[in-house]
C-alpha cells in the first residue's frame, strides 16, 4: 500500500478504510499488522477492533519445515459429538509454536482458558495468534504442524 505522504501513521483513517476494503474484497476474517511498536488488528464478525501494542519478542519464521509427527488423535478414532472444538477463524497455514525450535503453545492434557494462545495461523505472510476462546482441557490436536487449514476446520478438541 502506498504511503499517503503523511507520517506513516497506521491509524490514518484512509489506511484503515483501505484495509477494511481489502478484507471485504478478499473475504478475510482478520487482519493483524505490526510495524515497529505500532499494531493494527481488524476482525470481521464483530465491531472492527483497532489496538496498539509492542510486538512480541520473537516472531515465527516465514517458512517452517514440515513436521514428520503423527497427529495426536488416530484417524480411525471416532469424533465425540459432545466435545467442543477450537476451529479456524480463517484460511492459512497451521503452526503449533512461534518458531521451529520453540515448545508448542499447547498439547493434549494442557488446560486452556478463553485467552490462551493455542496456535498460529499464517495468512498472506501475517502470523495470527489464535486464542482458545473457551475453557477446558485439550483432548487432541486434529491437524499437523505446517498443514494448510480451511475456514471453520477443527484444530483442537477440548473437554
Amino acid at each position: 500500500m502506498a504511503n499517503n505522504g503523511g507520517s506513516g501513521d497506521v491509524f490514518d483513517v484512509r489506511k484503515v478504510r483501505r484495509l477494511v476494503e481489502l478484507m471485504n474484497e478478499h473475504e478475510l476474517a482478520e487482519i493483524d499488522l505490526k510495524q515497529s511498536d505500532q499494531r493494527i488488528r481488524l476482525r470481521r464478525g464483530q465491531e472492527p477492533v483497532v489496538t496498539a501494542a509492542p510486538p512480541p519478542a520473537a516472531a515465527p519464521p516465514a517458512v517452517a519445515p514440515a513436521a514428520a509427527a503423527v497427529p495426536d488423535r488416530p484417524a480411525d478414532e471416532p469424533e465425540d459429538s459432545t466435545a467442543h472444538y477450537i476451529t479456524s477463524p480463517m484460511v492459512g497455514t497451521f503452526y503449533t509454536a512461534a518458531s521451529p525450535d520453540a515448545a508448542p503453545f499447547v498439547k493434549p492434557g494442557d488446560r486452556v482458558h478463553d485467552d490462551t494462545v493455542v496456535c498460529i495461523l499464517e495468512a498472506m505472510k501475517v502470523f495470527n495468534e489464535i486464542p482458545a476462546e473457551c475453557s477446558g482441557t485439550i483432548v487432541a490436536r486434529l491437524v499437523e504442524n505446517g498443514d494448510a487449514i480451511e475456514f471453520g476446520q477443527k484444530l483442537f478438541q477440548v473437554q
